[in-house]
């Protein structure tokens, strides 16, 4: 079967605290998180996006806060592209997170690294060197 597009197009990662959480991504990717708009008919629903690169081969998600939604480990494994997941994984800890599995091999597929957020959530780095 040939796939004509990624098969992943979108993640979110469930928050308690958004403006805690939007602090930590800032600080460990370098990026600016912005605010989303109120949504109509969805009372209580905060979102803030991970910056999106127009037609880069790659996913957008965003940050998001909502009544029953759980948040911390066992839910999805987001991870975060890197030159070098080294550099990202030494902000983890200063920023409030955790690292679980500082950067290791896996072969050719090149490098990862597995953290904590603020929340509890688990993510990982990747970086082909």
């Amino acid at each position: 079967m040939e796939l004509k597009q990624n098969v992943v197009c979108w993640f979110e990662i469930y928050v308690n605290d958004m403006e805690r959480a939007k602090k930590f991504y800032s600080n460990v990717l370098n990026v600016a998180i912005v605010d989303g708009s109120p949504m109509e008919g969805m009372p209580g629903l905060q979102m803030a996006f991970f910056p999106w690169v127009e037609n880069a081969p790659n996913a957008n998600g965003a940050l998001v806060k909502m009544n029953d939604m759980p948040v911390g480990a066992g839910g999805t494994m987001v991870y975060f592209q890197c030159e070098d997941c080294s550099v990202e994984e030494s902000r983890v800890e200063t920023a409030g997170g955790k690292v679980v599995q500082a950067k290791m091999s896996i072969g050719e597929h090149g490098f990862c690294a597995i953290c904590t957020d603020t929340e509890g959530n688990m993510f990982g780095l990747h970086s082909m060197k």
